[in-house]
């Protein structure tokens, strides 16, 4: 199930504000509020990004709270907020940690969003890292893994064109049940799996419509995807689902356009928009469909400069 223009790299953008780890978080964001992510969403709508994406945590212990803060919007609340000030561009949960909840409430949440966003959701599910949050809504930590392979499959029928879906597996089953509205998006919406372990890559190949790596380096990456397309060929003999391409992500390295008269930290590329693209162009040349990317900036102004600076320079020469 793609949904991306083949042929070229598109890209997209976590969005800032809404999950604020130390890790990546600029400091203007600790400022800032909904009417920020209002305008940063209109952006990339406006300027050709594919999707927006927010991150979903549902409470930090105390150990990792220094780190990764404790500011984390919630996915569904955040881009049905932002579905309603935008009209084009995709809304990605990037990604949802599908274990901690029964896959017919998130059926209801995320077909809910594709419909009121007319046909604009990617659901994008990873398997959560955090042992505290499991153990708090009562989910086995340890069978986490297990339980997302069966979420998946219980979603692509809970999200299917059936009003009243059915599944039978180990841990959840239902029939009988209807909920409606239904997604737009037919025959469902796509499902990007996120994670860069062995398993996180299995799952991607052989129940993902795509998969969303998290932070490989560049030099890793052609192994992972040389793994993936065997895992995915592999399975495609026994599932007709798997018989079209995953569609590939990878987060890019922080970016500045132009050069930039403050620090910017060693990792990010910065130049003019020729040498960003050359060096992004890398990722096409691997087998990348998008890249999901994040600007250095010091504030909203700077973002949106920045944005628009990568839009209107840099994008169009990502295929050439």
């Amino acid at each position: 199930m793609r949904i991306l223009p083949q042929g070229r790299l598109s890209y997209g953008i976590q969005l800032p504000i809404q999950s604020q780890s130390t890790i990546y978080a600029e400091s203007w964001e600790v400022r800032a509020g909904p009417a920020d992510l209002v305008e940063i969403a209109r952006a990339a709508d406006r300027l050709g990004f594919a999707y927006i994406a927010v991150c979903d945590h549902v409470a930090i212990p105390r150990r990792l709270a220094e780190a990764m803060g404790t500011v984390w919007y919630d996915p569904v609340a955040t881009l049905a907020y932002l579905a309603a000030a935008t009209e084009r561009v995709r809304l990605l949960s990037h990604v949802a940690v599908a274990a901690l909840r029964h896959p017919l409430l998130t059926a209801k949440q995320y077909a809910t969003l594709d419909h009121l966003s007319g046909g604009r959701l990617i659901l994008g599910v990873g398997a959560g890292h955090v042992r505290e949050e499991f153990e708090a809504l009562g989910v086995d930590f340890a069978a986490r893994g297990a339980l997302l392979d069966e979420t998946i499959d219980a979603l692509k029928a809970a999200l299917g064109p059936e009003e009243f879906p059915e599944f039978g597996g180990e841990r959840f089953a239902f029939s009988g049940l209807g909920q409606a509205p239904r997604p737009v998006q037919t025959p469902r919406p796509p499902i990007w799996v996120g994670g860069s372990s062995a398993a996180a890559v299995r799952r991607a190949a052989v129940r993902g419509d795509g998969w969303l790596p998290q932070g490989d380096p560049r030099d890793r990456l052609p192994g992972q995807l040389a793994r993936l397309r065997e895992l995915r060929e592999r399975a495609a003999r026994h599932d007709p689902g798997c018989a079209e391409p995953a569609e590939i992500g990878a987060i890019a390295e922080p970016l500045y356009v132009g050069a930039p008269g403050w620090e910017v930290g060693r990792r990010t590329l910065t130049g003019e928009p020729d040498r960003l693209a050359e060096s992004l162009r890398a990722y096409a040349a691997m087998g990348v469909d998008q890249i999901q990317v994040r600007f250095r900036c010091r504030g909203r102004a700077e973002l949106l400069d920045q944005m628009a600076a990568f839009a209107t320079d840099v994008a169009p020469l990502l295929d050439d």
